[in-house]
């Protein structure tokens, strides 16, 4: 039997954190897709890793904890790697808000009741959460701690008060961010580790709908006007992961890092300040 690597998400930043973290272990990649996440599994199967493809909707429980229980039968469960998720150009206010950031928090949870003592987790959120003006303390402790049944329940998250899609993605992201502090807690009583990486614009398919979406001259310029100057690369967000998910980082745990080539910094304090 095998450490087992639960991996939802089978696109770049995914896979990058995955080679980097997989060798030697059974990993089992979920995507709502089975075709893309055979093909991710044929890949790295191709390149020496033990890899099985299931097919996983991370906004739905019952996918998830099949997930879970396709997981357990080659071992125990020592890494979740979440890189799933949708943008604001690619659904609606309503699928981003179940997969975003119920599916995010049911995941965390259903894998938290069985991560083995020592495991540890990265969920994949973004810099959009940390572009929201601040929300009342009280809001972010719902967002941290609301059952998950409830969540999309809460006043805050009702459509009257989404006003659209970037909206609706900004307070998955920040749900993320405080779920992810809040499950650490429950985590820690496993003798288990989890963190969240919030990257900026990362070239991936997904940027690229971005590019060429409704907002697309946005996120040019963003990435044009921020300190680094261009967008970043799967690769980049793997070094961070790679570092969160070894022992040099176990004093590391419901964190959050923020890895956007400094864009947040030039929105609040720099060249982007004026075109927000």
């Amino acid at each position: 039997m095998k450490d087992v690597i639960l991996w939802t998400g089978a696109g770049q930043i995914g896979t990058a954190i995955a080679r980097r973290v997989g060798y030697g272990k059974k990993i089992v990649v979920g995507d709502k897709s089975i075709e893309n996440a055979r093909n991710i599994a044929k890949t790295m199967t191709e390149a020496g890793f033990d890899i099985v493809p299931v097919e996983c909707d991370i906004s739905s429980r019952e996918s998830i904890l099949n997930l879970i229980k396709t997981g357990q039968e080659y071992g125990e469960i020592s890494t979740l790697i979440n890189s799933a998720g949708v943008s604001p150009s690619q659904a609606s206010i309503e699928i981003i808000l179940k997969v975003d950031l119920y599916g995010t928090a049911v995941l965390l949870e259903e894998v938290g009741k069985v991560i083995k003592n020592g495991g540890r987790g990265v969920t994949v959120s973004s810099q959009s959460g940390h572009r929201m003006p601040a929300l009342p303390p009280e809001i972010d402790e719902q967002l941290a701690t609301t059952p998950t049944a409830e969540l999309l329940n809460l006043e805050v998250l009702r459509p009257e008060h989404i006003e659209n899609t970037l909206h609706a993605y900004q307070m998955a992201k920040r749900c993320n961010v405080k779920r992810v502090m809040a499950e650490a807690v429950k985590w820690g009583e496993r003798g288990a580790r989890l963190n969240s990486i919030s990257p900026g614009i990362i070239v991936t398919p997904l940027a690229i709908d971005e590019f060429n979406g409704p907002r697309g001259d946005f996120y040019k310029n963003m990435f044009a006007k921020c300190p680094a100057g261009r967008p970043g690369t799967a690769d980049e967000v793997a070094d961070v992961a790679e570092l969160l998910l070894s022992e040099k980082a176990d004093f590391i745990t419901g964190s959050d890092f923020l890895i956007d080539g400094g864009a947040t910094a030039a929105y609040f304090y720099g060249a982007l300040k004026s075109e927000t």
